[in-house]
């Protein structure tokens, strides 16, 4: 174990950014910033609403999605552009003289699976621009503060390295007991004040602050055409949204957690959070309990709650591996559990947790249903397309099966929803289809090892 250990403590050293977390290719005013945030812990930085100039929106325009859907009045990504140098000159003016005015915030609802929904704000091209130059002022922060556990909505990380991560620390530490937890409707919570508060630890700007409560008070129109005037939270689907709410939690939990909880631990402790989803890990059953009872307390002082049915504590230890997954836990989609390896020593398995399961092969049997009239080749990019995105996941080393599953089922909707195109009948035979597969050429079920670069909890 000490050997794996030294190895990927090696990679990280190579792969550590030299960049504070910023592309190559940003303005050497946001390197400096993120410079002086590393440099200085305590240092509050006035003027950043001034950076929101001329050349930060143009970056800001051309790293927005050109697909995206457009916002309340219908502008789109094409049409701003035709004459985007007077476009963005009015907007810096308007900024300037603080003549720039926020529009509502188109609402629309997103399947979430078993027939719910979840609601998605959509601002208005104008705003996103404005929120995505904000957004990076912020990032160029808050990334030299941000815990390196924290995954959710940053640079160079992702859900899928969380998971890796997290697989790691479990197998190869020493960690007995897991608290899962949920923040039960964390981003229509998000107390307005506390979060002013927090960005004034860093922030000393009212004009830029100002733009956060702009923002933050927008109004949303909702699907019943009824206008609402939030008093907390901030819209999902916000551009500068998820920065705003990594900051929110940093100070709210993962920052309790580093200095209050750990250093009152007798043993060693972790956390991993990927937005408002987080597992922390325990060596004593007495620790975790201590933290069980005080996270209830911590996240109401800032007006948020667990999702009861979401959080529990359980033992999750390499001593008691268990066949039946009875410890086992969901997280980021993904069930993980202590079993046996090939060579009979104790192992921690994943597997594509049943109900992302379910739900993958609902939006693709969706998908090829209502789409199976495409032209052969459109179609066929397209399946490969979400194919390979599910491999791109749920493809990690263990969950071999998962993954074949998945594409066995897909080849049974091709057969079934292919067979009824034009009203016709079996069309071709399942043996025909098997034989066309090779000239499809679509991505076969992969799994991959750990990747070189891992954080290590501790």
């Amino acid at each position: 174990m000490g050997k794996v250990l030294t190895e990927v403590r090696s990679a990280q050293r190579q792969l550590k950014p030299d960049t504070d977390g910023l592309d190559l290719l940003e303005p050497t005013s946001l390197r400096g910033i993120a410079k002086r945030a590393s440099a200085r812990k305590d240092h509050r930085f006035g003027n950043l609403y001034g950076e929101i100039n001329g050349e930060m929106l143009r970056i800001a325009f051309r790293e927005l999605n050109p697909k995206a859907a457009s916002g309340i009045d219908g502008e789109t990504y094409e049409q701003y552009q035709e004459d985007l140098d007077a476009r963005l000159d009015d907007l810096v003016g308007r900024l300037k003289r603080k003549g720039y005015r926020t529009k509502l915030v188109r609402r629309v609802l997103i399947p979430k699976g078993n027939n719910q929904t979840r609601p998605l704000g959509i601002p208005a091209l104008e705003d996103k621009i404005v929120q995505r130059a904000a957004a990076k002022l912020l990032n160029a922060i808050y990334e030299q503060d941000f815990i390196d556990t924290s995954y959710g909505y940053r640079p160079n990380r992702s859900a899928k390295g969380a998971i890796e991560g997290l697989t790691f620390s479990l197998q190869y530490g020493t960690y007995g007991y897991i608290v899962e937890a949920d923040i039960k409707g964390f981003f229509d919570n998000i107390d307005h004040e506390w979060l002013i508060k927090m960005l004034e630890h860093r922030i000393n700007d009212r004009a830029f602050i100002n733009l956060i409560r702009k923002w933050l008070k927008a109004g949303i129109l909702d699907t019943d055409g009824m206008v609402l005037h939030p008093v907390t939270g901030t819209p999902q689907g916000g551009i500068v949204s998820p920065v705003l709410a990594n900051i929110y939690l940093h100070y709210a939990l993962d920052l309790w957690f580093e200095k209050r909880v750990k250093r009152n631990c007798k043993g060693k402790a972790f956390l991993c959070r990927y937005a408002d989803d987080f597992v922390c890990g325990f060596q004593y059953q007495s620790d975790a309990k201590v933290f069980y009872r005080a996270l209830f307390t911590r996240l109401k002082e800032f007006k948020l709650e667990v999702a009861p049915e979401k959080t529990r504590l359980h033992p999750f230890s390499r001593f008691n591996p268990s066949s039946n997954r009875q410890d086992s836990f969901i997280f980021l989609g993904f069930e993980l559990w202590w079993g046996w390896s090939a060579k009979g020593e104790p192992k921690v398995h994943r597997r594509t947790a049943a109900k992302k399961q379910r739900a993958a092969e609902q939006r693709m049997k969706a998908w090829i249903k209502h789409n199976r009239h495409l032209p052969k080749k459109e179609f066929v990019d397209g399946l490969k397309s979400r194919l390979q995105g599910h491999y791109n996941y749920f493809g990690v080393k263990g969950n071999s099966n998962g993954v074949h599953r998945f594409y066995q089922v897909v080849l049974g909707l091709m057969y079934k929803w292919l067979n009824r195109r034009g009203g016709k009948r079996k069309s071709f035979t399942w043996n025909q289809l098997l034989r066309a597969l090779p000239h499809l050429k679509l991505p076969q079920p992969q799994t991959k090892s750990w990747p070189f670069k891992l954080m290590v909890f501790n």
